[in-house]
């Protein structure tokens, strides 16, 4: 410490000069003594000066002090001597009197023990003696006299010199800069205006002689291209602190990134689908079989490839055929033939009917697909009904049939899935056209038919940039904004489903229409993430952003191969989809490019065009989808999942022990009644062995029917006749689609398992029917009148007014059936006319 209250890096300096002039005294360096024998440890300070001591110095010369010293308990000198002093000071001590406090040194003397253990030869070394040991606090040492320098004559120490430490014992002496202080920022300005504002009042802080605000002036330009900065810089932090939770994130590809880690796949939206119908001439289709017939069947080129655009008058809208077809001219117009009926009609939920062609010619198999169309006007004014169409998928191959009153006449029987079973009664009237001419036929089937999705191809498009570069991500964006996305079609499976689920393809199925993408030496396939890609594995992920660009992103050589640098990426693709496509009939009649002597066109509307997810609907589904149980344990769970399947109306499972293991046994109720065939049953297990226990088994099998036998006694009133009420009645209880909508009151889809019968709902449907005047179910004998289980003992079932059914049985009453093995119910009518 200097005096002043200077503090020197350079303290040191005036030591150094002092001892080379010699011309004044100072401290060089001291020891405090840790005890001898009889010398009590720390009481001894040993004082090194620069030059030899002057003669006569005593403990007037000589203090000890300390900031922290205690009141009324200072340290004090208790004598001090040169070291070549010492011995004869402590000669002429008096032995009895001179002991000092626990030495037996008389006071202000040193003792036999002191001058054995410091006594030397020694000018420059003073030994002072103190009357206690001081605390951990510094002290100051100094020594007074004409002789000693003010600055060098004092000195600092410690008396815990015994206390280890890591530390340097020399102190660090430096002067730090002074403290500047802080302007004061307002951290709520991070827009451009409120950042120039900002800095210009700074600068007036700082340079108020600089005063100049035009704005062609070059501080006031710079000032301008930091706070642009700030701005551009505050908007990133914002859009990083966003975009790194669901809730906030506002970018399509973050949204979709947090739902995948929530094993929620966000969907990208769907293209539509639609059927088409082909006319083809009968030389086009006359020449193509001659040339193909010679041909094995694996080289036949198809007349239509996969592929083949197919656009509207205006080429707005562009759709693309799904498989190769070739078309024939037999199938354009095949009529539908009646027997020799005149006015018929194919009813509601038919699924068969009989066909007035060639079997060769049609060349028709199972799983191909026709169109009902009514084509001409009905007699009665009603007009042609455009939505009389209507597309079936074949479930077997056709039967080729002869009618024997019409041996000439070649026929062929089809028979199309229960799926697609009509909707609507559609009108096969024939019209005759007059003694020379043939009738016609207000409807028909039509056989050139072929699946279509939209978009619009672009093909060997640079990406954006071409090039990969030597260092940094490679993350490029296809060229052409609006990447569709679409359900890859598989004709294996196609096949198999009905036509009309054609047209609803799952967008959650949907993934990007990217036919291929290179680089010039391999081609890269698509995957929905690159989880499971393999370090060598040329995969790429497409991510849409909000303004329908696509970015691609590859791979780290981690999860996914890195493309090489330098290479070019150049994409063939699609763009489309969303409800764009969704167009109505009629809108597509052009080939892309033209094949001579075939024409197209859309008979029914396009269908499945489903817009991207929003992203409000992302943070509200995803976090529900992960609280979706994704296991089976119970039996409840098991028959949700069975549920899940469509055309399943109501699912039962029961656990039971097979012997070895646990089997759980799925009864299914389908919708309609349909029977439990072997597609569904495969796609049931397979759903369920997903979602099973370890260690257990799934059976899927199908509900016990059960029939019933109800007689009813029914009075007409008076006015009504007996037999229309019958015939409503029989309607009322049958099991079909009633006109209206309605449905039948033993229709199969209003009947499930466990399912009682209640007599009194019996009761009341037929009491609505109009005309009846009262009903009696009173059972018999001796009345006729029954309400019980077919085949089987009553058991007490009118009296206590239902028919009670386990949980794997479903109730059921085909009255119209010729088996009464199927259920029955029958009226005994009394009064009317």
């Amino acid at each position: 410490m200097d005096l002043g209250g200077n503090l020197c890096t350079d303290a040191d300096r005036r030591r150094r000069e002092k001892l080379a002039e010699g011309v004044m005294n100072g401290i060089d360096e001291i020891e405090l003594d840790a005890g001898h024998d009889g010398v009590p440890p720390r009481r001894t300070v040993l004082v090194r000066c620069l030059e030899p001591l002057p003669d006569g110095i005593g403990p007037d010369q000589v203090e000890v002090t300390s900031r922290h010293q205690p009141p009324g308990r200072p340290v004090a000198v208790t004598w001090a001597y040169r070291a070549s002093d010492l011995a004869a000071a402590g000669a002429g001590a008096d032995a009895g009197a001179g002991a000092d406090a626990g030495a037996g040194a008389g006071p202000g003397r040193p003792r036999a023990e002191d001058v054995a253990a410091f006594a030397a030869a020694d000018d420059q070394l003073l030994v002072v003696r103190l009357d206690r040991e001081g605390d951990r606090s510094p002290y100051l040492i100094t020594l007074s006299g004409e002789t000693f320098d003010p600055r060098l004559g004092e000195a600092g120490f410690s008396f815990a010199v015994d206390c280890p430490t890591d530390l340097d014992c020399r102190p660090v002496v430096s002067c730090p800069p002074p403290a500047r202080p802080q302007p004061v920022i307002d951290y709520l300005n991070r827009d451009f205006t409120g950042l120039r504002r900002l800095l210009l009042d700074r600068l007036s802080v700082v340079s108020p002689e600089w005063a100049d605000r035009s704005p062609a002036d070059l501080g006031v330009t710079l000032v301008e291209i930091f706070a642009y900065l700030g701005d551009y810089l505050a908007a990133a932090q914002d859009a990083v602190a966003a975009e790194a939770y669901l809730g906030t994130a506002r970018q399509r590809i973050s949204l979709a990134r947090h739902a995948r880690l929530l094993d929620y796949r966000v969907h990208q939206g769907c293209a539509a689908r639609v059927w088409l119908v082909l006319q083809v001439t009968d030389d086009v289709s006359a020449g193509y079989l001659h040339r193909t017939g010679c041909l094995p069947e694996e080289e036949i080129q198809p007349m239509i490839p996969a592929g083949h655009q197919v656009r509207s008058a205006d080429g707005s809208v562009t759709f693309h055929t799904l498989y190769p077809v070739s078309p024939r001219a037999a199938r354009n117009a095949i009529e539908i033939y009646t027997w020799d009926g005149q006015d018929c009609c194919l009813p509601v939920r038919a699924t068969a009917t009989t066909l007035a062609a060639s079997h060769d010619e049609l060349g028709m198999v199972r799983g191909d697909v026709l169109v009902l169309e009514q084509v001409r006007e009905a007699e009665g004014g009603a007009g042609l009904d455009v939505t009389r169409r209507w597309p079936v998928r074949l479930a077997e191959d056709p039967q080729p049939l002869t009618d024997p009153l019409h041996p000439d006449q070649p026929l062929v029987r089809v028979r199309w899935l229960e799926q697609d079973a009509l909707p609507f009664p559609l009108c096969i009237r024939r019209i005759p056209r007059g003694r020379c001419l043939p009738d016609e036929g207000v409807a028909i089937a039509r056989g050139n038919v072929v699946l279509a999705g939209h978009g619009t191809l672009v093909e060997q498009e640079p990406v954006i940039p071409e090039q990969v570069p030597v260092r940094g991500r490679y993350r490029p964006v296809l060229r052409s904004p609006g990447l569709a996305f679409a359900v890859p079609y598989t004709a294996a499976q196609a096949v198999t489903e009905p036509a009309v689920q054609a047209l609803r393809p799952d967008p959650r199925e949907a993934v990007a229409d990217l036919i291929r993408l290179d680089d010039g030496r391999d081609d890269w396939a698509l995957r929905p993430d690159l989880l499971g890609s393999d370090r060598f594995a040329p995969d790429v992920v497409v991510e849409p952003d909000d303004e329908g660009w696509a970015h691609l992103r590859f791979g780290d050589d981690v999860s996914g191969r890195r493309p090489a640098a330098g290479r070019r990426f150049s994409a063939t693709y699609r763009v489309g989809g969303g409800r764009a496509g969704n167009i109505g009939r009629e809108v597509l009649t052009e080939l892309d490019p033209p094949v001579p002597g075939v024409s197209v066109r859309n008979p029914m509307p396009a269908a499945g065009g489903i817009d991207p997810e929003s992203a409000e609907q992302v943070r509200q589904f995803a976090p529900a989808a992960f609280r979706v149980q994704r296991r089976a344990v119970t039996d409840d769970d098991y028959a949700a999942a069975a549920m899940a399947e469509p055309g399943v109306q109501r699912a039962v499972a029961t656990r039971r022990w097979t012997g070895s293991w646990y089997t759980e046994y799925v009864t299914v109720d389908r919708l309609g009644r349909e029977p439990l065939d072997q597609a569904l049953r495969d796609r049931l297990t397979a759903r369920l062995d997903t979602l099973r226990m370890a260690g257990g088994d799934v059976q899927v099998a199908g509900p016990v029917y059960v029939p019933l036998e109800i007689v009813l006694t029914v009075c007409v009133r008076p006015e009504y006749v007996r037999s229309a009420v019958r015939a409503t009645l029989v309607e009322r209880f049958s099991t079909r689609d009633l006109p209206g909508g309605a449905r039948g009151f033993f229709h199969p889809d209003n009947l499930t398992f466990a399912q009682p019968v209640y007599l009194s709902t019996v009761v009341a449907a037929a009491m609505a029917v109009p005309g009846v005047r009262w009903v009696d179910a009173t059972p018999g004998p001796p009345g006729p009148n029954r309400f019980q289980r077919w085949g089987v003992p009553p058991a007490q079932e009118a009296a206590t007014g239902r028919i009670q059914l386990g949980r794997l049985e479903v109730a059921r009453c085909d009255s119209e059936a010729t088996d009464p093995a199927d259920g029955q119910i029958r009226f005994r009518l009394t009064g009317g006319l």
